[in-house]
């Protein structure tokens, strides 16, 4: 099959409307042919705007011959069943991070999606972003030595004017304050870089809101194949986020001058043993639809998609950890 790869996007909420507003810019790789929304407002409000047609469940997406594949940017809890419906009804499938709560959950949908033949994405666009994705290359060739540590925070506070009741705060959707929310692309990082966590120990706690699972959380990482990571993912500051991976050749730290949601480039700076400390602007991307745009060309056979279901597994499982761990505050071993 060739031409743009047509899907369904289901949720037009922020997030949904910000992947319409990106894929706008790649018609000829990826086509929005229909849309799921609950809320009939949103629904009517996209309908008029874009002529695509929105039901309210996912269903009608499902037994429709014309959708290839199913964007799923919707709520956290409902990523299991919904990603089976669509492999039932043979739809590849992008879902939002996190992919899955759990270990067990996440290789419920991998084997699912494989035993099918599918292809299975999730939105980490982090790994598109271009110094990340330099950062990550230069690892992968020995470049920065040894690896031994990647330390990260990713927070804003632009969901302190939320209701109290929406789903990006509830229990059962963001278990951990920002971990879910921020925290979980620093994850993935942290395991395409250093491999599996081996243990995880974090804080989470209360300091300046009355968000009710928590607005600052804090984890650091033990790894297998040896290494540390530390993350901060914090729902009460102004917009930060940074990474940086240190090695026993060099180091790089990455940080955004803007929320993805409207990129605005990077300051980069870096040293390798022996050298001067350099810094760089690196100009903006469009990480979020990079990603889509790859989940898209791995559907047409065009090349593989990056994030492996082995890595997408391993993240699962370390915020699994990190979500217990910050209930106990001890230890945990995964």
């Amino acid at each position: 099959m060739s031409g743009p790869v047509r899907v369904a996007l289901a949720g037009l909420g922020w997030w949904g409307q910000k992947i319409t507003a990106v894929l706008q810019a790649a018609p000829d790789e990826v086509t929005i042919v229909r849309a799921i929304e609950p809320n009939a407002e949103f629904a009517m409000a996209f309908e008029k705007a874009h002529g695509i047609p929105v039901t309210a469940e996912l269903d009608a997406a499902l037994v429709d011959p014309d959708v290839e594949a199913v964007l799923l940017v919707t709520p956290h809890s409902l990523h299991a069943a919904q990603i089976a419906a669509c492999v039932a009804a043979g739809k590849h499938v992008f879902c939002e991070k996190p992919l899955a709560m759990t270990r067990a959950a996440a290789v419920a949908a991998v084997d699912a999606v494989e035993a099918a033949g599918l292809i299975l994405a999730t939105g980490h666009e982090r790994r598109y972003e271009p110094p990340i994705a330099r950062m990550i290359a230069a690892a992968d060739r020995g470049e920065m030595g040894r690896l031994m540590q990647f330390d990260a925070t990713f927070s804003h506070d632009k969901f302190l004017s939320l209701d109290p009741t929406n789903w990006r705060l509830g229990a059962g959707d963001a278990p951990a304050a920002g971990m879910t929310a921020t925290g979980i692309h620093l994850l993935d990082l942290a395991v395409r870089l250093m491999g599996p966590a081996k243990s995880v120990i974090c804080s989470c706690e209360t300091l300046a809101s009355e968000l009710p699972q928590g607005d600052t959380i804090s984890a650091f990482v033990m790894f297998k194949g040896g290494g540390t990571a530390t993350i901060a993912a914090n729902l009460a500051m102004p917009f930060v986020s940074r990474c940086s991976l240190f090695g026993s050749e060099a180091w790089i730290d990455v940080r955004d001058r803007a929320h993805v949601e409207a990129p605005d480039g990077w300051v980069v700076t870096s040293a390798r043993k022996g050298g001067k400390i350099e810094v760089e602007e690196v100009g903006p991307a469009e990480p979020v639809r990079d990603n889509i745009v790859a989940f898209a060309r791995a559907i047409r056979g065009q090349a593989a998609y990056p994030i492996t279901t082995g890595q997408m597994i391993e993240t699962a499982a370390l915020l699994e950890a990190i979500v217990s761990s910050s209930k106990s505050g001890e230890l945990v071993t995964l």
